[in-house]
């Protein structure tokens, strides 16, 4: 094949998925000359699950994203059709937004903003080689000759990688929703020293929404009080579209149960890890036998379309047997389906063969991003993304990494589980994962990362304002809410809550910590009448969590000891006296970055970690 030169770049995106799109626009905005390469134009930021942004701890992610100058929380609310908060009858740390997209809608703005990026080339086509000179990135070639001559990559291919989809006995080299996939890249990744492996996915079937008799089913209508995601935004739509709640029954896990034998994860045709906390329907009634019924949500795809989204109910059962399914269900009686369900597998690599900066360690200036590194869900590709494409940025800039704590950003959590500890399944952020979520949570995103995204120079000036505004204004609030009412009015509030009258003058603040919410106090006196509902409610949870709060930053500021004690890149763990054999493998293998990574790597034990210290003190390798 004849080679030709496409053009000279800084940075390389290959994939244009939601890790793509944030690789790419971080790589831009910070002023690099930056090439996309994507399969087909028409999946820039496709969603090929559920249309939907947020959710359990997602929701937390995106609001980092948005914290951070990323695009994915501005583009959700611009194309939202309803907002969700999320477990509002739990504590402010696990509660999490999540908000139904119109699915074109999405695409089209995200590829909108994609083309009017400065310094950002966007191309179709496909990367087949990743070009290497001494151990650096040189270029990418496509599978039709032309070569991308650049000093970084970042790589984010989704599960494109040697993608097949798989429904019932029929088997299909293909990507989601029917592109194509990619065929080329994976020999070359394995070439390069990539470790590479099997994960599998799925989806569930679109039904003409004429044909659901939404009667029979619970309506689920939005939430017209929360906050947006991006900090940019003041307000959700007044106006949204509902969704709809229906069950599976028995007749539905008897048809399940009867043709598992036809089943392609039962009869042995997929083999590879699918993800464990979004279950395919027959793996849920399997599983868990003894429930008689399981919840179905019927969400749409989007306003220019009648594609109904059945949650829930992902498959890979023959197209006989999910008709059947399907139509077994309350509401979805006489439900003809547009699209199919199917199981879709595909290449992805072990993340211990990367750095927390998300650089892989045998090719230097080679970065990964999204489902490539085993996780699953837009909002954890597009986090990665963004980290992927900040990095490499910051790299060719010649200034420091970004590397965020599991004490700063979810987004620390999730690249800090899966470098330190791998995946064997596809990975899910949850926030039981984060051992600091109540420091963690939405409403302070801002307050936690958009210095760090304008020191890195990918926060606007217009977003910097708006942070230093709401950071100023929670300050005032929690002054203001610290000033004492008329006793009066602080004792006619106790009684209207049935409780206890105070015996000294009491705060605003000193209700709160008595049970009685901001909103009650503020609907009784005129306390933080100038400030917005975002102000008023981080304010809120800093007063009504206080004494949570400090016990978790003494915490934070005891491990942070360690976490700043970075380990020299020149270690010869496998040479260390006193280290266990499965220490010495563990830590050769991850190369942490800190004493503090060391310590939460399996198979490294605090005896280790002192056999560490020690070394490092006799051999006067001073820790930074």
């Amino acid at each position: 094949m004849h080679n030709f030169i496409e053009g000279n770049f800084d940075i390389i995106v290959i994939g244009a998925g939601h890790a793509g799109c944030e690789a790419a626009l971080a790589c831009a905005r910070t002023g690099l000359k930056t090439a996309m390469l994507t399969l087909n134009l028409d999946s820039i930021a496709f969603m090929a699950c559920n249309p939907s942004i947020g959710g359990t701890a997602k929701g937390h992610l995106v609001r980092e994203i948005d914290a951070l100058g990323g695009e994915m929380g501005i583009n959700a609310d611009e194309t939202a059709m309803q907002f969700k908060m999320l477990n509002i009858g739990k504590g402010a740390a696990v509660q999490s937004l999540r908000c139904q997209c119109d699915k074109n809608a999405y695409h089209r703005r995200m590829k909108y903003v994609l083309e009017h990026t400065r310094n950002l080339r966007i191309v179709q086509g496909e990367a087949a080689r990743i070009l290497v000179k001494e151990g650096t990135v040189c270029g990418v070639e496509t599978a039709y000759g032309g070569i991308f001559e650049c000093r970084a990559v970042v790589i984010a291919t989704g599960v494109y990688l040697n993608a097949r989809t798989i429904t019932g006995e029929v088997i299909k080299d293909s990507g989601p929703n029917g592109f194509a996939p990619a065929t080329e890249l994976t020999a070359n990744l394995m070439e390069l020293g990539f470790n590479v492996r099997r994960f599998k996915t799925g989806t569930p079937a679109r039904i003409d929404f004429r044909t659901i008799d939404a009667e029979k089913c619970g309506v689920q209508e939005g939430d017209t009080t929360v906050y947006p995601f991006s900090f940019m935004h003041d307000s959700v739509p007044a106006e949204q579209t509902p969704c709809y709640l229906t069950y599976t029954n028995r007749a539905t896990h008897e048809i399940i149960l009867s043709n598992l034998d036809r089943s392609p994860l039962y009869n042995g045709t997929i083999g590879s890890t699918g993800p464990r906390y979004c279950p395919s329907i027959e793996t849920k009634v399997v599983r868990f036998a003894d429930k008689e019924r399981h919840q179905i949500f019927i969400e749409p795809e989007g306003a220019d379309t009648l594609e109904a989204y059945i949650q829930g109910m992902s498959s890979s059962l023959p197209h006989d047997i999910q008709r059947d399914m399907y139509r077994s269900v309350a509401g979805l009686e006489h439900c003809d389906i547009m699209r199919y369900a199917y199981a879709i597998e595909y290449d992805c690599i072990d993340t211990l063969d990367i750095y927390p900066t998300l650089e892989f360690k045998k090719v230097k200036n080679l970065y990964t991003a999204g489902q490539i590194n085993g996780t699953s869900g837009y909002e954890e590709a597009a986090a990665q993304g963004l980290m992927a494409g900040l990095n490499a940025s910051l790299k060719l800039r010649g200034r420091e990494p970004l590397v965020l704590g599991r004490d700063e950003a979810y987004i620390g959590v999730l690249i800090d589980d899966l470098v330190t500890k791998g995946t064997e399944e596809p990975y899910r952020m949850m926030t039981s994962r984060a051992e600091h979520r109540i420091e963690l949570r939405q409403d302070n995103a801002d307050l936690r990362l958009t210095q760090k995204g304008y020191d890195c120079g990918l926060v606007t000036e217009e977003r910097y304002s708006r942070y230093l505004k709401r950071k100023d204004d929670c300050r005032r609030a929690i002054k203001e809410l610290e000033e004492r009412l008329p006793a009066d009015v602080a004792d006619g509030i106790l009684r209207g809550k049935c409780l206890e009258e105070g015996k000294k003058p009491l705060s605003p603040a000193d209700l709160i910590k008595r049970g009685v919410s901001l909103k009650d106090i503020c609907g009784a006196t005129n306390v933080l009448a100038w400030a917005g509902q975002s102000v008023r409610e981080s304010a809120e949870v800093e007063i009504k969590y206080d004494g949570y709060l400090k016990k978790g930053r003494e915490q934070i500021a005891r491990t942070k000891k360690l976490e700043d004690k970075l380990l020299p890149e020149d270690i010869d763990y496998l040479h260390i006296d006193g280290l266990r054999l499965e220490a010495r493998e563990k830590l050769d293998k991850v190369r942490p970055r800190s004493l503090g990574q060391a310590g939460r790597i399996s198979g490294v034990s605090p005896a280790d970690i002192s056999v560490l210290m020690i070394y490092l003190s006799v051999n006067h390798q001073n820790l930074k």
